[in-house]
C-alpha cells in the first residue's frame, strides 16, 4: 500500500493502492513511513509518487459512506493531521506527480516544498465544487498559503483540470517532465537539499505557516 526505499540518498515514499485514496489503513500506513523518514539518523529529503496513472485522488468516499463510515470524521481529522505535517515536514519534501492528483490528493501535493509533474498525461485539481463538498476551513488555509491568490480562486472555484503545462503556468508545479524521468528529476530536487538541518527546516515551515496549523486544528476542534 504505501512503502519506502532510499535512492541516491533519498527517500522515496511510493503510495500503491490503485487511486491511492485516503482511508484509515492507507492514513495509518503513510503516517508509519513518515515516522521512518522522521527518525532517520542523518539529514536527508523526501519524495512520493504514485503509480500508473494516478498520484491520489483524495478521500476514499466510498469508503465513508460504506463500511468506513463511523470512522469517516475521524478520517477526515487525520487528514488534515496529515496535511499540517507534510506542510512542517523536517526535510524537504518534493511531489512525483506520476498522474492523476485530485481533491485532498492534490492537497498533499500542494504541502510538499516541490512539485514535478508528468507532462503527458494526468490532470491536477480541486473537484469540490463538483461533487458538492465544501473546502474545510484548514484545506483552504493550505491551498490558499500555497497558491497565488488568483490560482487559488480559479483553482477553488471552477474546478478546472489543469495539464501539467497549465499546472506550471499557473504556478502550481515547479516542473514538468516526461513519464520515464518524473521521479528522476523530483529524487535530483530532493538530493540537492538533502542535507539541511531536520530541527531547523521544521522551525522555519512551523513559523512560516504556524497560521494554517491554527487552521487545522481549529477545523478539527469544530468538527467533534
Amino acid at each position: 500500500m504505501v512503502s519506502l526505499e532510499q535512492q541516491d540518498g533519498v527517500f522515496v515514499l511510493r503510495m500503491a493502492s490503485g487511486e491511492n485514496r485516503f482511508n484509515w489503513d492507507f492514513l495509518e500506513a503513510f503516517e508509519a513511513v513518515l515516522d521512518r523518514v522522521e527518525q532517520a539518523p542523518t539529514p536527508s529529503a523526501l519524495v512520493t509518487v504514485g503509480e500508473g496513472k494516478f498520484y491520489s485522488n483524495g478521500l476514499d468516499l466510498d469508503w465513508m459512506a460504506g463500511p468506513g463510515q463511523s470512522q469517516a470524521a475521524a478520517a477526515v481529522a487525520r487528514v488534515h493531521v496529515l496535511l499540517g505535517r507534510m506542510l512542517t515536514f523536517p526535510t524537504i519534501t518534493v511531489a512525483a506527480l506520476n498522474g492523476h492528483t485530485f481533491a485532498a490528493g492534490a492537497m498533499l501535493a500542494v504541502a510538499h516544498d516541490f512539485r514535478v509533474m508528468r507532462g503527458e498525461r494526468g490532470f491536477f485539481c480541486f473537484p469540490e465544487v463538483d461533487i458538492q463538498i465544501p473546502f474545510t476551513p484548514g484545506m483552504n488555509a493550505v491551498i490558499q498559503a500555497k497558491l497565488s491568490k488568483a490560482t487559488a480562486h480559479e483553482s477553488m472555484v471552477t474546478g478546472r483540470r489543469y495539464t501539467a503545462e497549465q499546472a506550471l503556468q499557473a504556478g502550481i508545479v515547479n516542473e514538468t517532465a516526461a513519464e520515464a524521468d518524473v521521479l528522476a528529476r523530483a529524487i535530483a530536487i530532493a538530493k540537492n537539499y538533502a542535507g539541511k538541518h531536520a530541527a531547523a527546516l521544521g522551525a522555519i515551515k512551523r513559523t512560516a505557516y504556524a497560521s494554517v496549523l491554527t487552521s487545522l486544528a481549529q477545523t478539527n476542534e469544530m468538527r467533534r
